[in-house]
């Protein structure tokens, strides 16, 4: 439990390592730096994968994050790790935990030396993990005085390995659901404006199953277009619509779309970042579709209320998976398996009954659990420990 420092005690100064200052990471570091008796400063990089946006209600100072290939192996190298692990720079450091980091050991050992306690913040997995990987994770974690997950079945997982549980947080990731709030109700409470854009987008001819995210290989968009090739003979009116920027992975799906016959069933648009433009199209689906790789669109669908169909393998998704319960927010389809894919898109687009109970248990999976509140909970009892044990 989180208990704030008493009006004499000097805040706790926190300097937390990121990589990049990704706009999805904004809220979070504004309640952190908001909470009392934590002065935060963050040091983030840049990443071509996560473009920066500037800081709001919180302090930050870009720092040069270096990427090189050794031996064919990308890694990292964040110098900010090295030079704020002092006491002239913080009480409690946070840092990325990965051993793709080449000067984080040093990092872990200079804040020991100078007596400053450790966050590691970081999944504690890989997808594609190899044994050694999995030492190098964790001598790194044992040089830390606190482990950070995105989610307890990890944290459970080393607790059964016999790591103490005193030294395991969690901060379930989370997305700021305000906007999303904001541009539903807006929505919502004008149906004849929802209705007109259903119908001048042709969506207003049958169910709709969506996507939305960044178009990857390694999201198997292929397996989506060929369940609607399959769906498309047996539901009158079916429409697949992809949101998300990819060119060169879009002219593949494009290209499949003509092999199928069902362009006219598909529509893609290019990425939408506007929750106001965006709300609609949500608003207007049946069932969220993310086949393989799911990350935080989970949380996007589920605050709309959108079921969602994806993979059974947890191996190939990302830590946000533990929001999905199969056969109560969504539905799993066997692994690799375009009939078992559509059959669990069949069945979510033509029982209606089923689709509301797992609509409504989505937007309660979020309500309760996956707000940037709770996910701040976490990560400032980590720090609160790691301040005591300095």
């Amino acid at each position: 439990m989180c208990t704030a420092r008493s009006q004499n005690e000097p805040p706790i100064r926190v300097a937390l390592v990121q990589p990049s200052l990704a706009k999805y990471r904004i809220p979070v570091f504004r309640e952190l730096a908001s909470r009392s008796g934590i002065d935060l400063k963050v040091y983030y990089g840049e990443r071509a994968s996560l473009g920066n946006v500037a800081p709001e209600g919180f302090e930050a100072e870009y720092a040069v994050l270096r990427d090189p290939k050794i031996l064919g192996q990308q890694f990292l190298f964040h110098g900010a790790q090295w030079s704020h692990a002092t006491p002239k720079s913080c009480d409690v450091l946070v840092i990325n935990w990965t051993p793709r980091y080449i000067n984080q050991w040093a990092a872990l050992l200079r804040a020991k030396w100078n007596g400053i306690p450790t966050v590691l913040w970081g999944h504690g997995f890989s997808k594609k993990d190899r044994w050694w990987w999995r030492m190098a994770r964790t001598a790194v974690a044992r040089l830390g005085t606190c482990l950070l997950f995105y989610d307890a079945d990890t944290a459970e997982s080393f607790q059964a390995e016999g790591w103490d549980p005193k030294q395991l947080f969690v901060a379930g990731n989370s997305i700021d659901h305000r906007s999303i709030e904001q541009a539903r109700a807006s929505w919502l409470e004008t149906p004849e404006r929802l209705q007109e854009f259903r119908k001048d987008n042709q969506l207003d001819q049958g169910p709709v199953i969506l996507y939305v995210s960044r178009l990857l290989p390694q999201n198997r968009l292929d397996l989506l277009l060929a369940a609607t090739a399959k769906l498309s003979e047996q539901i009158q009116g079916l429409r697949t619509v992809i949101i998300g920027n990819g060119d060169e992975e879009r002219g593949r799906l494009e290209a499949l779309t003509q092999e199928y016959g069902i362009s006219g069933q598909t529509r893609f648009l290019n990425g939408i970042y506007n929750e106001e433009d965006l709300a609609p199209w949500f608003l207007s689906a049946d069932v969220f579709c993310y086949p393989e790789n799911i990350g935080l669109s989970i949380l996007h669908a589920y605050w709309y209320g959108v079921p969602l169909v994806t993979s059974d393998r947890r191996q190939c998704q990302n830590p946000e998976i533990v929001v999905f319960q199969d056969q109560v927010n969504g539905l799993a389809y066997e692994h690799g398996n375009v009939d078992s894919l559509a059959g669990a898109l069949r069945k979510l687009l033509e029982d209606t009954r089923l689709k509301k109970l797992m609509s409504k248990a989505a937007r309660e999976t979020v309500e309760s659990n996956y707000t940037v509140k709770r996910m701040v909970d976490g990560i400032e009892a980590a720090i609160r420990y790691a301040s005591g044990r300095g």
